[in-house]
Order: structure tokens, then sequence, then C-alpha cells
């Protein structure tokens, strides 16, 4: 565990952000909210999806990481998931 000395500042933890360029479509990705524990980001779900889905097809661990983690979905979005997964079952 670090401890102050006198004289000493305490070290503060570094804001890391990957800045991967400007997109090619001029999306954004918009930061709400400083330091706070409850930052959210807005992103397009086609941007998002890709890289989910390669994660799970490649059984990241770190997806394990966020399975507790609550996301906000539009009502049409959710309706959709939900006829996917009841018509997805398969026949009895």
């Amino acid at each position: 565990m670090f401890s102050a000395r006198k004289g000493c500042k305490a070290i503060k933890s570094p804001h890391l952000r990957v800045y991967n360029g400007p997109s090619e479509d001029g999306s954004t990705v918009t930061v709400v909210g400083g330091n706070a524990p409850s930052r959210t980001i807005n992103i397009r779900l086609g941007e998002v999806l890709p890289l989910l889905a390669d994660a799970v097809r490649s059984e990241r661990t770190w997806l394990r990481d966020f399975e507790q983690d609550e996301i906000t979905i539009s009502t049409d979005l959710y309706e959709v998931i939900l006829a996917y997964q009841y018509y997805r079952r398969p026949s009895a």
C-alpha cells in the first residue's frame, strides 16, 4: 500500500483513453460525466456488435467481467430480441 510522506504528492490514477483517429463514417463517441463511476458512452450498435460477436466466438475471458452489467436498449430492439429468442428455440 502506498503511504504519502511529507513533501510527496499523491499519485493520481491515470485517465487513459484509446484514440484510433477519426472514424470513417464520421460517427463520434461521447463521454458523459467526469471521473464519476457512472460514466456512459453513446455509440452506435453497429460499431460494437461485430466486436462483441468476435469476442463471444473467441471465448474472451474479459466478457465475464461485464456479465452483470446492465445496458439500456430501445423498446423496439428489446421486442425483436424477445421474438428472436422465442423463434430460435429448437422444436420439440
